[in-house]
């Protein structure tokens, strides 16, 4: 036995050898191509400093930044049919929804949450475009109907982060009934007296813009998210028409009175608090 090779060269290369790095500590800047730390990242609520790239982020995530202190209340979703069509593709539509909750740990794409916001009792709906692209189904329906009810037994505002590509063809028209049914609950919150904030996050498409989305008080979007109802290169090839640089993006609709103000998620809470005190007359927030 070489005692040198064999024990010696081990214990040295253990030592001052390379050291695995996790492959998550540096991400890539999608604007700039720059690598941003993921501490600098998190702590920025995953917007990059350098070029203000709005980062996708998590609906607990932005939950946890968003209330007083992190602390919210998750509502219940209601219990819906998982698969009234008996849908299939590559694969059954029951197993697709099993690998999703396993993946995000939620029922469906949307979060309900109570909770308070610069000492103003809010309630939050958020869609999760990484449980099937924000896709609204039966499930996510009955839980954004859910979400205004509570508001307007409890009184509280309602904020809605829509982020979506729109309704889940795996359901069908089921899917499309959605739209009509989470309008009506939009109306049900302006009949209460209570204020209703949009806030559109990239993406929002599809059906979620031709209903809800587009129905608030006020309407916030973050800085470059792509808005809109049909995808631009299938609008190009219908009207046979060259579409404007920027269309469907954030800040082309503010500029043509789509959206109200374009506002940097940092900025959200304190944004959207000092609204809801105009809109509840509440007084201004002292320091």
């Amino acid at each position: 036995m070489n005692w040198i090779t064999n024990f010696v060269r081990p214990k040295i290369n253990s030592m001052f050898g390379r050291r695995e790095i996790p492959e998550n500590l540096w991400i890539k800047d999608p604007a700039s191509g720059e690598m941003v730390f993921h501490k600098d990242l998190e702590e920025n609520q995953f917007v990059v400093p350098g070029s203000g790239y709005h980062m996708r982020i998590a609906a607990k995530d932005r939950l946890k930044y968003f209330f007083d202190d992190g602390k919210y209340e998750l509502l219940e979703n209601p219990k819906t049919a998982a698969d009234p069509l008996k849908f299939r593709d590559e694969k059954r539509y029951i197993e697709r929804l099993k690998d999703y909750r396993n993946r995000t740990g939620q029922d469906d794409a949307i979060l309900n949450a109570r909770g308070m916001i610069e000492g103003l009792p809010v309630m939050a709906t958020l869609q999760d475009f990484a449980f099937m692209g924000g896709s609204l189904g039966m499930a996510a329906g009955e839980a954004i109907v859910t979400g205004f009810k509570t508001a307007i037994a409890e009184k509280r505002p309602l904020i809605l982060f829509t982020a979506s590509g729109g309704a889940r063809m795996q359901e069908g028209i089921l899917s499309l009934m959605q739209m009509p049914k989470t309008t009506v609950a939009v109306e049900m919150m302006k009949e209460a007296g209570l204020p209703y904030i949009v806030v559109l996050t990239n993406p929002t498409t599809g059906g979620v813009s031709a209903s809800y989305a587009m129905l608030g008080d006020v309407h916030i979007a973050e800085p470059g998210a792509t808005i809109g109802f049909a995808g631009a290169r299938v609008i190009q090839q219908t009207i046979r028409e060259t579409l404007p640089e920027g269309f469907q993006s954030a800040e082309y609709l503010k500029e043509h009175g789509m959206v109200d103000m374009v506002i940097s998620r940092p900025e959200l809470k304190k944004t959207i608090a000092r609204l809801l005190r105009l809109m509840l007359k509440k007084p201004a927030r002292t320091a």
